[in-house]
């Protein structure tokens, strides 16, 4: 445990310690109690948002519930404050590559006992994985964003077949294109150069013991990032060291032919808000190096009650209506993969929706180390892949990459 999260589990030990003392720190509630929510950034959509008030309010008279946005910039750092504060917040969202950092060092409170409320069994498997510590259930799953590929139609009239195929049509398209690129790719967008190591038969890190061993500059996870460079430097005319916030806008400005999003994209890339845009894009789940379905990296958000929550008991009735049917249907309808699995026909049988389905039935998490957000935080991953995509030398990158993650991930 570092430094920084080893304070989080003190201060949230003695806060729990002098609300027991003070006579809150046990089921808490009572009239007059306001339980404040964090969601993050704008994906939860105020249809949910409402939802969510209401249904608490009608269902706890005279208790209110407030909805406070946070933003994804820093958030691991002010999670770490606010968490170890007696002015926690009740309940809130993260990353789910987040979510170990919280789980492990006694920031949430174990919420085991309505696992089955929650949904049990139907909750996507990866994302109670990253929620869980030690055997307790810590975070539930908030919603998910399968990555998929969009490609104009006018250009690409079919998916590849295989992982291969896909790299090798990206630099034809992009030769064939002066000034497009046949596949967006920036410079730091690691995320969608994940897939590539995976399918390779790389990885990130694994265990080694009570240690952490980084494999980028194995001979698996090379392949991949061979593959990786020769779309970023011969397929993509994207900035090497840009990031990928927005894929969607050359796509919209006719300068990309394809680019790999979240499936929450589509709507972005389907209604250009251009003077002459594409036609509505051709949508597949990235194709494997046996022609299956790639490994993709699974994007979303889990759900927590904070240790220090004045409140838990409420805080638990609030978190129940998140992962109602209700609620999380209304994310199947605008696009977000819900929490529970017998909701993915809230998507839809587009063939859009289908692809996001197989994407997501096939995703998969970086390291579940209580350190990996310390990893994220230190932007490595980015500035590796943009040497990456400067056309660096791969195994020198990689030795120094492995062993500064490593530094992380052991620290």
């Amino acid at each position: 445990m570092n430094r920084k999260l080893a304070s989080l589990a003190l201060a949230g030990a003695s806060a729990l310690a002098l609300a027991g003392c003070a006579g809150g720190g046990g089921g808490g509630g009572g009239d007059g109690a306001e339980i404040r929510v964090w969601l993050v950034g704008t994906d939860t959509p105020q249809a949910a948002r409402d939802h969510l008030v209401e249904t608490f309010e009608e269902e706890n008279p005279g208790s209110t519930l407030v909805i406070e946005e946070q933003t994804w910039d820093g958030l691991v750092d002010k999670l770490t404050t606010s968490l170890s504060s007696s002015d926690s917040p009740d309940i809130v969202e993260f990353g789910n590559t987040q979510a170990p950092a919280f789980t492990s060092v006694g920031a949430l409170l174990d919420i085991s006992d309505i696992y089955e409320d929650l949904g049990g069994d139907d909750l996507l498997p990866g994302f109670v994985e990253a929620g869980s510590f030690d055997g307790a259930f810590y975070a539930a799953p908030l919603y998910s964003g399968a990555r998929v590929v969009f490609a104009d139609p006018a250009f690409v009239s079919e998916p590849p077949a295989t992982l291969d195929e896909y790299v090798a049509q990206g630099m034809e398209l992009a030769a064939a294109n002066p000034g497009m690129s046949g596949v967006y790719f920036a410079g730091q967008d690691w995320y969608n150069a994940l897939p590539f190591i995976w399918e390779h038969g790389g990885e990130i890190a694994v265990p080694d013991g009570e240690e952490w061993d980084a494999q980028f500059s194995s001979p698996e996870s090379l392949a991949g990032l061979t593959q990786v460079q020769q779309l970023m430097t011969t397929a993509s005319t994207a900035p090497k060291d840009g990031d990928n916030a927005e894929p969607w806008t050359p796509y919209c400005e006719g300068a990309a032919i394809q680019f790999s999003a979240p499936n929450w994209a589509l709507g972005l890339a389907s209604e250009c808000e251009t003077d002459d845009p594409p036609a509505a894009p051709l949508v597949y789940a990235l194709p494997g190096a046996d022609g299956d379905v790639a490994q993709a990296f699974a994007g979303g958000s889990n759900i927590g009650i904070s240790a220090n929550s004045a409140n838990p008991d409420l805080a638990k009735s609030a978190l129940q209506i998140i992962l109602s049917d209700e609620f999380q249907t209304i994310y199947g309808e605008n696009g977000l993969i819900p929490a529970k699995q017998s909701l993915a026909a809230t998507l839809g049988d587009s063939p859009e929706a289908q692809a996001f389905t197989a994407a997501a039935a096939n995703a998969k998490l970086t390291p579940a180390s209580p350190n990996w957000a310390e990893v994220e935080a230190s932007r490595v991953l980015e500035d590796f892949f943009v040497q990456v995509a400067q056309g660096g030398d791969l195994p020198a990158l990689a030795e120094a990459v492995d062993t500064k993650i490593e530094d992380i991930l052991n620290g």
